[in-house]
């Protein structure tokens, strides 16, 4: 099912989202929306959920109820149909993916050419292109094993991007990088912020959650405890659990 959709809509609409595996709860009414070209940021606890969520958007999680509309889309219509709704929603996992047998260009060539038949010439230009805007210019015939974490993520990043998505979901991006190569990947991220690409952000990485997102939700035990824009989540936390836990992490 697809409902109209314009863009003064939320691109994505998530209404009472219910996630469960046998009787264990893992979202227990989740709802949220994000505007077009806005960033969101998830923190919360390890297991509230917060990985989940955006797994179900991208529909590689089916929701057990609720409804999650991307772009007008139903996410949880049965007929979905996968590659219409992953053209509009790109994702980086905390593990990078890549093919480790690929080179860089090819690892961002592949679902363009393979999975949209697109032209293996016109995509192999905007792949370059792609690599240059995450700066790895230079590292195009690198193989995966020849990078550093830092540079595999922001491969996997271009590989995203080269769909043309509308949103793009991160799980944890950094999560797996050492400290020195965090900072060039959260770059990458803030750059297509600034260029007006949706963003939903699972992460830990407080401080830059603070100076580049819209709004903050803070999931805990599969619930929304608490959400809000930066300067007033940080500074006047209403939940004893949302300030908890952010005396421990900031």
């Amino acid at each position: 099912m697809t409902m109209p959709w314009t863009s003064d809509q939320p691109i994505v609409q998530c209404t009472d989202i219910q996630k469960s595996y046998g009787t264990f709860d893992v979202l227990k009414g989740v709802s949220l929306s994000v505007k077009k070209g806005e960033v969101v940021c998830i923190i919360g606890p390890s297991g509230s959920g917060k990985s989940t969520l955006i797994r179900c958007i991208n529909a590689l999680v089916p929701i057990t109820s609720g409804s999650i509309l991307v772009e007008g889309i139903e996410v949880a219509n049965p007929k979905l149909d996968k590659l219409a709704l992953r053209r509009k929603v790109g994702m980086v996992f905390q593990q990078y993916n890549l093919f480790p047998h690929k080179t860089a260009l090819q690892n961002v060539m592949m679902a363009p050419i393979h999975v949209l038949g697109q032209d293996k010439h016109e995509v192999e230009g905007r792949a370059r292109a792609l690599l240059a805007k995450v700066r790895l210019a230079g590292k195009e015939n690198a193989y995966p094993g020849e990078l550093s974490g830092g540079q595999q993520q922001r491969v996997a990043i271009a590989r995203s991007l080269a769909m043309r998505p509308d949103i793009m979901l991160f799980d944890e991006v950094t999560a797996a990088l050492d400290p020195e190569t965090v900072k060039e990947v959260l770059v990458t991220i803030r750059e297509l912020s600034e260029e007006g690409m949706t963003c939903m952000l699972v992460t830990h990485e407080m401080n830059f959650a603070r100076d580049v997102a819209d709004h903050i939700y803070f999931t805990d035990r599969g619930v929304i405890v608490e959400h809000g824009p930066p300067a007033t989540f940080f500074t006047s936390a209403r939940d004893e659990r949302t300030r908890r836990f952010l005396s421990q992490v900031l």
